[in-house]
């Protein structure tokens, strides 16, 4: 079974949040639909997507676990951002988590040393 993912985020300042969310995820989104909408796909049937929706801004939560979370840190690290929270739990799972300039949060977890050397 195929399943499709579509993750969205509220936001109020669609241009400031599309130049964000870029420099979050490294790229230009891989569509826009229409003139409210960007659209990233994160892997294959997964995206993540922000939407000009001023009256549910800021409240936004996801998390997108990655194979190599150094990597993706790091990347963002050098694209400018910094995360709000880095937490290690018990299991080893490390969650990184950044907040958009409207407050919602995007994490990205992972087993520290999983990364794919090819990669």
């Amino acid at each position: 079974m195929t399943v499709d993912l579509f993750a969205g985020i509220s936001v109020r300042d669609f241009g400031a949040a599309l130049e964000w969310y870029e420099r979050l995820l490294g790229a230009p989104p891989s569509f826009l639909p229409n003139d409210v909408e960007a659209v990233w796909e994160l892997a294959e049937h997964r995206f993540l997507y922000i939407e000009r929706r001023p009256e549910h801004a800021g409240h936004g939560l996801s998390t997108v676990f990655v194979d190599d979370i150094e990597g993706r840190v790091a990347g963002i690290a050098a694209r400018g951002l910094r995360p709000a929270l880095d937490e290690t739990y018990e299991n080893g799972v490390r969650k990184v988590t950044y907040r958009d300039p409207e407050g919602n949060e995007v994490g990205f977890g992972g087993i520290p040393g999983q990364g794919d050397p090819a990669a």
